[in-house]
């Protein structure tokens, strides 16, 4: 996982110009957006959604294949707490068309982010993630999440 702020997306170009576009969308966004699906290129989509961040004493961490998750809350704070999969338990078998499979039990070192406010975070396949918690209080979110396509 990596945790950056939207000042150093110009870095991002060298590594990626899928994720380069990402960011600046995220970048170039204001809160007004409206909910939906917005098409960047042939492989970059931002999905942007609604919703209030809870309290979760038992979280399921979800991982992608076929994507990059890009996250940033443009309106509120969220924690996103992070695991590495590689010694997680699976709860849901990989399901083929939403593109994602399911895992409990959170490694040793797992750890959390908290964006928003300017600060993104990039999941890459390996980094179980589980979104929509609240800091220290639940809460509105208007989030836009970018996903980068990428080959197998």
């Amino acid at each position: 996982m990596i945790i950056d702020s939207l000042d150093n997306i110009k870095i991002y170009r060298a590594f990626s110009n899928d994720i380069y576009l990402g960011l600046k969308f995220l970048k170039e966004a204001n809160d007004q957006i409206n909910v939906g699906i917005y098409k960047i290129n042939e492989n970059v989509k931002a999905i942007v959604e609604e919703y209030s961040t809870e309290f979760n004493k038992v979280p399921l961490f979800e991982s992608h294949k076929k994507v990059i998750d890009i996250q940033y809350p443009i309106i509120g704070l969220e924690r996103v707490l992070w695991s590495p999969i590689h010694d997680m338990e699976i709860h849901s078998e990989y399901n083929e068309k939403k593109d994602f499979t399911l895992f409990k039990s959170p490694h040793s070192q797992a750890s959390h982010a908290d964006i928003g406010n300017n600060i993104f975070a990039i999941m890459f396949r390996q980094d179980g993630h589980s979104p929509k918690h609240c800091i220290s209080e639940e809460g509105f979110i208007k989030k836009i999440t970018i996903k980068v396509s990428f080959l197998q």
